[in-house]
């Protein structure tokens, strides 16, 4: 490849442990050009410091980069001080990396001042700039948490954003789906914002296909495993994650919900809403994915049988809320959970929802909301994506229902907008939030990111919006602030 940069994609690190953290990059000299990578592993060099300038050496090593895996490299370093950053880059050759900044999560039995975090996603590359990560990378947090598509299947590959969308190139294939990872990973301001801090990251419907669930796509596609597979593995391939992988040949299935501990103060249960879930119900004829549907025309809604987790995750999910010793018990996941109807109602049988979300497994949500309150978890906090707009909303088991003593608020929820991709009219989202007791608040006209600042005496949650998506210096501005208090779940502003 001559003398090429090899880290066209930069450095990340993430999964970040109290004595561990997994550092990632992939050898790529063109990101539009992965087929001319040569069919050789490459030895890459790797160091983690206490300082920037490498002075004070804790780790290093070499790895290698297989071309099984698309030249990337994931080093699980481990023996490292808790609650401390951390510095660390690679070397292939002459050439060095980026230097990326990481940390380790506090000790155990610690209990933090403070937790700074930012929490993305949705970023579909042909709807506007990456200027949310900029200013992601500017607020220096702790943690990054990315809920969701971040990559969308289809759009020409190239290195700029452009200033409209084509709906083209689709992915299906795993040099597809690596070449999608390498075009958006290729964005500045992106590797900045991985640069900047370690990240926890699930993935949505968009790392595959549009509304997919479980072994089934919109097309009906019988050989949908396949495309599934291929996914998953450039999902791994791309992202700083600490997985069990899967035997060669079976990337479509790839377990990623995990735990993650910060001391005391907060533990992430991040889950995975995609791979395990009942198919979308009362779909459009002759296809599957989602639809707007009026519950009491819908009768599989109510069947307590259908899944968001599986039963698997959900028996995992329970048992890391009841032996929680937490302050602040943060679902990391995909989309809205709160009630949305479409249509004013008296009654749920009334509602009209869209089933790709929860609101389409309202009998999951009840099992999850049930073993919440059962667990006695302290102070629950439901982060999601997905929906393209800002919703604060207060979470009871029954959201038809008034509040009440039987019908308490469980649980604050935050959802963040999207990094790009486009949403519905303000007006129409005003609607939603008057229709909806549960959402107290919606903004759907706003591209950016949540900044969230936990103590243990309160978590604040910021709305930061962009200006201007399409320009990538654009500046920000927050449209709203939420405080939870701790032991009071619910809203202040």
């Amino acid at each position: 490849m001559g003398d090429a940069y090899p880290f066209s994609l930069g450095v990340a690190s993430g999964s970040p442990l109290s004595n561990a953290v997994v550092i990632w990059t992939r050898i790529l000299h063109d990101p539009l050009a992965g087929a001319a990578m040569p069919p050789l592993a490459f030895a890459v060099r790797w160091e983690v410091a206490e300082d920037e300038r490498f002075r004070r050496i804790v780790a290093k090593g070499t790895a290698s980069a297989a071309p099984q895996l698309a030249h990337s490299v994931h080093v699980d370093v481990t023996g490292l001080a808790p609650a401390r950053w951390y510095w660390y880059r690679f070397m292939l050759g002459d050439a060095v990396s980026p230097v990326g900044r990481t940390r380790t999560a506090p000790a155990a039995d610690a209990m933090p001042d403070r937790l700074k975090l930012a929490v993305a996603s949705c970023q579909h590359w042909e709807f506007g700039t990456y200027a949310a990560h900029r200013h992601i990378a500017a607020a220096t947090p702790d943690l990054v948490a990315f809920l969701g598509d971040y990559i969308y299947e289809w759009g020409p590959y190239q290195l700029r954003h452009p200033k409209s969308a084509v709906r083209s190139h689709e992915s299906f294939t795993l040099a597809d789906y690596r070449n999608r990872y390498a075009q958006y990973k290729s964005d500045p301001d992106l590797q900045a914002a991985h640069h900047a801090a370690p990240w926890i990251v699930t993935w949505d419907d968009h790392e595959v296909a549009n509304d997919y669930s479980n072994d089934r796509d919109e097309r009906l596609n019988p050989r949908f495993l396949e495309r599934r597979a291929a996914a998953y593995q450039a999902f791994y391939e791309h992202m700083p994650v600490r997985l069990v992988l899967p035997a060669p040949g079976d990337f479509a299935n790839m377990r990623i919900y995990q735990r993650y501990d910060w001391g005391r103060l907060a533990r992430f249960h991040v889950l995975d809403d995609r791979q395990y879930r009942a198919w979308q119900a009362c779909p459009p004829a002759e296809r599957g994915g989602s639809s707007s549907v009026v519950r009491r025309q819908c009768a599989a809604l109510g069947d307590p049988r259908r899944t968001m987790l599986g039963e698997a995750q959900q028996r995992w999910l329970d048992d890391g809320l009841t032996s929680s010793r937490a302050r602040w018990n943060i679902l990391t996941q995909q989309t809205l959970m709160a009630q949305n109807s479409q249509v004013p109602f008296k009654s749920e049988a009334d509602t009209r929802v869209w089933t790709d979300g929860w609101d389409g497994y309202p009998m999951a949500r009840r099992r999850l909301l049930d073993g919440l309150a059962a667990s006695k978890a302290d102070n629950p906090l439901i982060l999601s994506g997905d929906v393209h707009s800002f919703f604060a909303a207060e979470i009871s088991r029954d959201p038809a229902r008034p509040r009440s003593g039987a019908n308490a608020v469980l649980a604050t929820e935050f959802c963040g907008t999207s990094v790009t991709s486009p949403s519905r009219p303000q007006a129409r989202t005003e609607q939603y939030v008057a229709m909806n007791p549960s959402i107290k608040y919606g903004r759907s006209d706003k591209r950016g990111f949540m900044l969230l600042d936990i103590t243990p005496a309160a978590a604040t949650t910021h709305f930061v919006g962009l200006n201007d998506v399409q320009d990538a210096a654009s500046g920000i501005a927050t449209a709203a602030t939420f405080v939870v208090q701790n032991g009071r779940p619910g809203l202040n502003r």
